[in-house]
């Protein structure tokens, strides 16, 4: 498991291109047969891809829950997300077993003690887990239950759908927040006007990208931005202090995952589009 640190907005600021792909970005999330994950120190987000293709992956045979985060096994003192990006796969917890399709999301509570990733036609399990201080009800959430918020406009780019699954009017969890957010066909920029969360982090995952187009990342401080370029299936780290916004060369899809103080999408500040710089 990779392990991120933390980063301040000052020491940001003297950053250059490959010293912000090496903080920020994560590339390799997806492997055959693998449990990929990246740990961050920003609110202790552990996040990364599931990939089972010709065996079943076991959470705590990959991980080493004791080496890693100090636990007995991985979920002892944390919750999990899960969102399915490709074809259709099961996640077995505790002997429950859970068939998840496209875009289908799972909310797994603190304290379930066997996880276990299976391929039926070819999935790619998006994860995010974070910290949990009681438990909850696993849940299985179809994308067709997800909470749509229509956003945005043609006429300035950025006509798009948040599907927001693990999300508190669906389901209750400690601090863990899920969802998928598709642009509209002709729609490029995501989250404009850009805006920070001083009480939440976020993770970005970018995907249904075409091979041949980008993301254009933009994060740092409203009056300091930079911006990183993403391919298809990598993911961001984005700090409170940070803004989080993206305009692809392509129509394209995000997952993001939020942990933090509270779970109160409006306690945001927004940043107007002409104060950036």
């Amino acid at each position: 498991m990779e392990k991120r640190y933390g980063a301040n907005p000052n020491d940001f600021k003297k950053y250059n291109t490959e010293e912000i792909r090496k903080e920020f970005l994560v590339e390799n999330i997806f492997q055959d047969d693998q449990i990929n994950f990246t740990y961050s120190f920003i609110d202790r987000i552990i996040f990364g891809g599931v990939k089972p293709v010709k065996k079943k992956l076991v959470l705590d045979q990959e991980i080493d829950a004791q080496k890693e985060i100090g636990m007995n096994y991985f979920l002892e003192a944390r919750e999990m997300g899960i969102i399915n990006i490709g074809g259709k796969g099961k996640v077995i917890v505790d002997n429950q077993e859970y068939v998840l399709d496209n875009l289908n999301a799972l909310y797994i509570k603190k304290g379930s003690k066997e996880v276990i990733f299976e391929n039926i036609d070819n999935p790619k399990f998006f994860v995010a887990s974070a910290s949990a201080h009681e438990e909850k009800e696993t849940k299985l959430i179809n994308f067709t239950n997800a909470k749509k918020v229509p956003c945005g406009e043609s006429k300035t780019s950025n006509k798009r759908i948040i599907n927001q699954l693990i999300h508190p009017s669906i389901v209750d969890t400690c601090q863990l927040m899920m969802g998928a957010t598709e642009l509209l066909e002709g729609s490029v920029y995501n989250t404009m006007p850009a805006h920070t969360h001083l009480r939440r982090m976020e993770v970005y995952f970018y995907f249904d990208l075409d091979q041949d187009n980008v993301v254009f990342h933009f994060m740092g401080e409203p009056q300091e931005t930079r911006h990183i370029v993403v391919q298809n299936e990598q993911a961001i780290i984005s700090p409170s202090w940070s803004i989080h916004a993206g305009c692809g060369t392509s129509s394209y899809k995000f997952i993001w995952a939020m942990v933090g103080e509270n779970k109160v999408f409006e306690d945001m500040d927004n940043i107007k589009i002409t104060d950036l710089k």
